[in-house]
């Protein structure tokens, strides 16, 4: 599996061992400030339009822009310190940086503890976590910072950051590399998805269950086929099935409409 880190994978399947469990790391070492973001044009390793783990096919992002989402973090230590990450670059636990399944590396987002407020801006270079429910795996200074070494996992909100001129210039640098990639979303995304049977646009996960019934019965009076399923202690608000790209571009402009702009393509299996 050229180009994905073995450390990621395996720190997603052992994180509930490993989560707060790194073996002496050195205070003195972490950094404390976040991660600046710059305009880096995205990498040719670790960023193919889809790609297996363990069976699960994951699809990567056309566009990081604009892109928000909420659920579990976890964390990596002393263990995968100075192993390859996705990207080819050695992890380093004392630097601000995280794994994510989906968005184009690399990117930075900011990761905001849901339990207490504070936040910290990160460099993802890395796939991962591979673990149902997490969305993300943060640097041991990351997690550090934020405070959710001692607990492991804790909900989070995730935000890319950067100007919009940035993400601008990275994108249209991206799509030279790559002639045919379409503008819009769908595109690249799971070409074996069979439209009508699979296919919906996620709102997005909340943790109450009420808030989001609110929200699918708003859609419902829409006219939108509006779905809730609960996992994990999240309850998802989705709109589909949808039976081809052109419902689906259509469905997902009604939706900006209505005022939903980050809205995610989700394939059940």
């Amino acid at each position: 599996m050229a180009g994905f880190s073995w450390a990621a994978i395996a720190v997603s399947l052992l994180a509930l061992l490993l989560a707060g469990c790194a073996s002496g790391p050195s205070p003195d070492r972490v950094a404390t400030r976040d991660a600046v973001p710059r305009d880096e044009p995205y990498l040719t390793r670790g960023n193919p339009d889809n790609y297996d783990v363990l069976g699960k096919r994951y699809t990567v992002l056309a566009s990081n822009s604009g892109f928000r989402q909420r659920g579990m973090a976890s964390w990596y230590g002393t263990k995968f310190h100075g192993r390859p990450t996705s990207s080819g670059e050695p992890y380093d636990m004392y630097e601000m940086t995280a794994a994510h399944k989906s968005l184009r590396l690399p990117t930075y987002v900011r990761v905001t503890n849901l339990d207490n407020g504070k936040s910290v801006v990160v460099r993802v270079n890395d796939r991962g976590p591979f673990v149902e429910g997490r969305i993300i795996d943060l640097s041991y200074a990351a997690a550090h910072k934020i405070e959710m070494t001692g607990k492991g996992t804790v909900p989070v909100e995730i935000e890319v950051v950067g100007s919009e001129e940035t993400r601008t210039a990275v994108r249209t640098s991206s799509s030279a590399r790559k002639p045919g990639r379409s503008r819009n979303l769908r595109a690249g995304l799971m070409p074996n998805a069979r439209w009508g049977e699979n296919v919906f646009l996620q709102i997005g996960a909340f943790r109450e269950a009420d808030n989001a019934e609110a929200i699918g019965a708003r859609l419902r009076r829409a006219g939108l086929p509006a779905v809730s399923q609960s996992n994990g202690g999240w309850t998802r608000v989705r709109v589909g099935p949808l039976a081809s790209a052109d419902e689906f571009d259509a469905v997902r402009g009604r939706l900006r409409d209505l005022g939903f702009q980050e809205t995610t393509m989700v394939v059940n299996k």
